[in-house]
């Protein structure tokens, strides 16, 4: 039971051993043990907030990013936008030219067939006077005293004259 009741000796001997241990640490220890304990909270309370400001910092950046990416999005459709009037601007500026130089070459085409069918009705009617002539002037030499001859003979010219 002796070693379960420490003896007032010990007790005493043990307690001015600690406060001497105290006394001691409290002089020299105690100031820099509480000063880098000090500091510790503070370095630990600066780098929380420093957390805090770029957490911050970091939802104004996504938030700048993301209204960047709302702007570039919309030049991309403002760029396809304009692109796209300028190819149907283009394809419609190409089919006017292209119905502008099919108008010309029918109309072209239309002169020409006109002007050729003008020649032919002049060549035709050419042969038709030549043939008026040629018969007139054979009626005229033929010197036919009997009119039913003359008739006779202008009915036999006609079915013999070849049109071309």
């Amino acid at each position: 039971m002796q070693l379960l009741t420490p003896a007032f000796g010990l007790i005493i001997w043990t307690l001015l051993a600690f406060l001497i241990v105290f006394f001691i640490l409290k002089k020299y220890a105690w100031k820099p043990i509480l000063d880098s304990m000090n500091k510790r909270e503070k370095g630990i309370a600066d780098s929380l907030a420093t957390a805090e400001n770029i957490k911050l910092e970091m939802s104004q950046m996504k938030s700048e990013n993301e209204a960047l990416l709302v702007k570039a999005r919309e030049e991309r459709a403002q760029m396809l936008k304009e692109a796209k009037e300028t190819k149907d601007k283009i394809i419609n500026e190409a089919k006017e030219q292209a119905k502008a130089e099919t108008n010309k070459i029918i109309a072209d085409a239309q002169s020409v067939i006109n002007q050729q069918k003008m020649a032919a009705l002049t060549d035709l009617k050419n042969q038709v006077g030549t043939l008026v002539i040629e018969v007139s002037e054979k009626i005229l030499r033929r010197e036919l005293n009997n009119r039913q001859e003359q008739e006779k003979y202008i009915k036999q010219l006609a079915e013999n004259v070849k049109l071309n």
